[in-house]
Order: structure tokens, then sequence, then C-alpha cells
């Protein structure tokens, strides 16, 4: 099927040096996509995120929450959150994530972009929190958004629509290798809910 399509029966690897990015398509139909936006639009602690940079304090328009099944300490952006405790409509995706990509997640970063305008810079998710090389999995849920790829040595991009319900997991040396990004767009909508499961050394 096409990768911007719905349920694939395999995943698709995305990049082919340096990392492994496999592309789920849908993880569940329109309709549950539909019922766990509005959820958790209403249920989670969504805070606007905080950055310091040269000791300058920055606080976006987007929107972050940070849960775990204990209270975990991730930092970045020199800034450091403590977890909530999961959330059923989070143990609920977490279940599906696992079951889908057979790797196992103990925490999520959740951002909320209200529309286009907001975006995430270019990035590599590898705070020394993080279990090094383990699998982050990604779901979106709401507006359809770009998202990009840089290989750091090639300079090679990759891009793909991820569409509403859908699934991608980043893993091995990806990290290290490629940074990615959600740029911002001019064309008007909605908004979007991105879950990060992830892995927190213990």
């Amino acid at each position: 099927m096409d990768i911007f399509g719905n349920i694939l029966n395999q995943p698709i690897n995305l990049i082919n040096n340096g990392g492994m990015v496999d592309y789920y398509g849908n993880l569940m139909t329109d309709a549950q996509a539909d019922i766990y936006f509005a959820r958790l639009l209403e249920s989670i602690a969504w805070k606007n995120d905080r950055a310091v940079f040269n000791g300058k304090e920055t606080i976006t328009k987007r929107k972050v929450a940070w849960y775990g099944e204990k209270p975990y300490n991730y930092t970045y952006s020199n800034t450091t959150k403590k977890a909530l405790f999961w959330t059923q409509e989070l143990l609920d995706l977490k279940a599906m994530a696992e079951e889908k990509t057979n790797e196992s997640y103990n925490s999520c970063l959740l951002n909320l972009y209200h529309n286009g305008t907001e975006g995430m810079a270019w990035h590599s998710d590898a705070e020394k929190d993080l279990k090094r090389n383990a699998a982050i999995c990604s779901l979106s849920l709401g507006a359809e958004r770009k998202f990009s790829f840089k290989n750091k040595h090639t300079k090679e991009v990759v891009s793909l629509v991820l569409k509403h319900g859908s699934c991608l997991v980043m893993k091995g040396a990806t990290q290290k290798n490629w940074l990615h990004r959600l740029p911002p767009t001019s064309i008007p909508t909605n908004a979007r809910i991105n879950l990060t499961f992830r892995t927190i050394e213990i």
C-alpha cells in the first residue's frame, strides 16, 4: 500500500543508512483516532513548553506533557520535567503501540500543536535520560503534518506526511546519525497531538 495510506501489513523503513525508521501506517481507525484525540485534548495536563538557552528562558506556543510508569525526570533544552502517572487513554495507546511495534516503553512525551504555524526545529532525541538506541514510537493524532529527517553527515533529507492515527518508530543509531523536525506550514491546519513513547534508562 501507499506509505501515506492506511494500515500496512509490514512496516516500511524510510532511511537506508545510520539507523532505522519504520513507518507502520495507521495504528487504528479514523473513528478510534477521533475519540483518543478528543480525550487527550481534555484529560492531559498540557503546559506551554520551556527552553533555556544562554540563560534566557523561552516559552513556546506549543504545549507539552510528560507521563510515565514512575515519576521519571527528563531533561532537555536545559529544563527538567517530572513524569505524571499514566492516564487510562495513554495506557491504551501504549499497549497498541507495543503490540504493533514489538517494543516496550515506560514513558511518553506529548506535544500539542494548535495549528500549522507551530512546529519543531531540527533535533535528535539523544538526551542522557533516555536508554541508548532504544526505540521511540511516534503516534500522530489530529491534523496531517509533514515530518522530515536529515542525515547529519550526508545532509540527505527524507520526508513524509503523518496521518491521523499513524505510527512511526525510530530506533538503533537513528538519533546519532539523523536529525528530525516538524516544519511549520502556512497552510491552515487544525490541532495535532503527537505522542512519543520512550524508554527512560533505569
